[in-house]
């Protein structure tokens, strides 16, 4: 980063809607906590506005940001330069400037891993991974527990088509076997998954129903959800339910945040126990407040 991108000390996220994203509250308890005069916004740019946001970036003042949906796949074509894992897969959620350029990566994958190394550091020690959905959200999951030394990436999903999809794509970048299956083939693959990882809304409707048990998963094996908001959901209820070592998504967005901050704002942030609470109490009053 250039000495006139650090002056600048202003950041953003961009959205539509925007109003929603803790991004702000997140970067904002930094700033305070290690008194840098910066500044971090939330923007609400509508799809037809996107590329002249990222034109204009250079001369705005801002040295990045962040990028939620529905831009992630429009910003990864627009920007000058991506790194390795942002091309592969399509996809930027973080933005900086560097010599008057618009770069790219994203870090939802290390966010992910992130999380898991801090609350279930064994995760690392295990071969056989078992995703449940082939949606957006599982791509940078996929891909980084692969980079992660994962040999068998099991993908599960409803539609058998997508999961055969990501399969097919992220192979020539993997070591990994990807696998994609049925949501029948279930019972079989639990009892063969070290980490059991879910990317979807199973369980959050009105019934709480899952499309499959834990009777048969490994008794070691460690069970995490991406999703925060219930922070405990009935996917991670149950699993604690049978007394799975569990994880929430919470640490997940908390970690992906800390790249980019340190790239805007010239400081690695740490992921304390006294954030988590700061941003706990933040989504308690939402939810009470609904």
């Amino acid at each position: 980063m250039s000495n006139n991108e650090q002056e600048a000390n202003s950041a953003f996220v961009i959205g539509w809607p925007i109003e929603h994203s803790r991004s702000p509250l997140l970067h904002g308890y930094w700033l305070k906590y290690l008194k840098i005069p910066g500044t971090y916004e939330a923007v609400g740019i509508s799809p037809e506005k996107i590329e002249t946001f990222i034109r204009l970036l250079p001369k705005s003042g801002f040295a990045g940001g962040n990028v939620t949906v529905p831009h992630k796949e429009a910003v990864f074509r627009l920007v000058d330069h991506r790194d390795e894992i942002a091309e592969v897969l399509g996809a930027v959620n973080t933005l900086w400037l560097k010599d008057g350029k618009v770069h790219g990566t994203n870090t939802d994958g290390y966010g992910f891993c992130a999380n898991l190394d801090s609350f279930a550091p064994k995760w690392r020690q295990g071969k056989t991974v078992v995703v449940l959905g082939a949606g957006g959200a599982s791509r940078a999951i996929i891909y980084a527990l692969g980079k992660a030394g994962y040999s068998k990436i099991h993908i599960i999903n409803r539609t058998l088509a997508k999961a055969e999809a990501i399969a097919e794509e992220f192979s020539p970048h993997l070591e990994s076997d990807l696998l994609p299956h049925s949501w029948e083939d279930a019972p079989d693959l639990l009892a063969k998954a070290d980490l059991l990882v879910n990317t979807t809304s199973i369980g959050m409707g009105d019934s709480g129903d899952f499309p499959l048990d834990f009777s048969n998963l490994k008794e070691q094996a460690i069970v995490t959800d991406i999703v925060y908001t219930p922070l405990l959901t009935p996917f991670l209820k149950l699993a604690k339910s049978k007394n799975y070592k569990t994880v929430d998504g919470l640490g997940m967005l908390l970690h992906q945040a800390a790249p980019g901050f340190e790239k805007w704002f010239g400081t690695r942030p740490n992921i304390t126990p006294a954030l988590r609470q700061y941003i706990l109490k933040d989504l308690t009053k939402k939810v009470l407040h609904k």
